[in-house]
């Protein structure tokens, strides 16, 4: 490799640090490469870079968890011909179609691993200590050999991950598996409304407290699409977006996400109202509120 080659890829890796994303080595093979940056948990690897030096010595980069991203070249944009403009927005596309290939195949693989763990767990007992801490029942869930709850997500037709819930309450998905747009339902005999949120607990307590069925969307950022979801499946039925009150967040997301997710489908939102009740816990969803009502109740008596 000669002087101005090296000198391109640091400048590249300058780029990148500039932008914030760390300083991973560069390999210039005109392929999509993923690195971890400086914010990604162990494990993580949204960081992606793709850059080549034939011809003009040019790249891109930028965050898969950030959406954001930015192309690198050796001329300034002043000095660039139209068609090596052209050049960097195709390496962008590229970068783009080379991660979604990935991405689907990971996903693939993900979901053939989650039907076969969901198929060697057991129903879920009631003495489940998460169930007993929530008040609520397991409604299909199933107990994988750690002692585990699994909650399956699917998109209407596949299983497309699993959700693990500790005894402790802690939460994590299978790793690689599709969250976006999937769900997972708790039937009803009761048509509507249909009642969508984000966690199990919470959407357990809401049917159980209802008898409406139940749409867990798993995060406040899925909202939105299972709302879509299950409105395209419900044309004519009542929604409610029950969201989260998440006063200790900066930005509510729990709230503004149910907000959208509402008016983007023309239903109603349906927030708790933690007024009058002891919020020394940092209460946020139905859940929690249920269970201030119990205690409260049961003070008073």
């Amino acid at each position: 490799m000669n002087t101005s080659n090296w000198q391109a890829i640091d400048a590249f890796g300058e780029a990148m640090a500039a932008a914030g994303l760390g300083q991973p080595e560069i390999i210039a093979d005109g392929k999509l490469h993923r690195f971890r940056t400086p914010d990604d948990k162990a494990g993580k690897q949204s960081g992606w870079y793709l850059v080549h030096l034939d011809r003009l010595p040019a790249g891109a980069f930028g965050s898969w968890k950030t959406g954001e991203s930015q192309t690198w070249c050796a001329k300034s944009r002043e000095e660039q011909t139209p068609a090596e403009r052209a050049d960097l927005r195709a390496l962008v596309d590229e970068a783009r179609r080379q991660h979604q290939a990935e991405r689907d195949q990971q996903q693939r693989a993900a979901a053939s691993r989650a039907l076969g763990i969901w198929n060697r767990c057991t129903p879920a007992p009631a003495d489940h200590p998460y169930l007993i801490a929530k008040a609520i029942s397991a409604h299909g869930a199933r107990l994988d050999r750690h002692g585990n709850l699994v909650i399956p997500a699917t998109d209407g037709e596949t299983l497309t991950t699993l959700q693990f819930i500790a005894p402790d309450g802690s939460k994590r998905f299978l790793s690689g598996g599709r969250i976006a747009g999937c769900w997972f339902g708790i039937q009803s005999r009761k048509p509507e409304p249909i009642l969508i949120g984000e966690g199990f607990a919470t959407l357990a307590t809401l049917h159980e407290e209802t008898g409406a069925p139940a749409v867990i969307a798993f995060n406040a950022t899925n909202l939105l699409a299972v709302a879509k979801a299950m409105r395209s499946l419900n044309p004519r039925d009542e929604i409610l977006i029950c969201g989260d009150d998440d006063r200790w967040t900066e930005g509510n997301p729990g709230r503004s996400k149910a907000r959208a997710a509402a008016l983007a489908i023309g239903a109603k939102v349906l927030m708790p109202d933690f007024s009058g009740l002891d919020l020394g816990s940092r209460p946020t969803d139905w859940n929690d509120w249920f269970r201030l009502q119990q205690a409260a109740r049961g003070v008073a008596a």
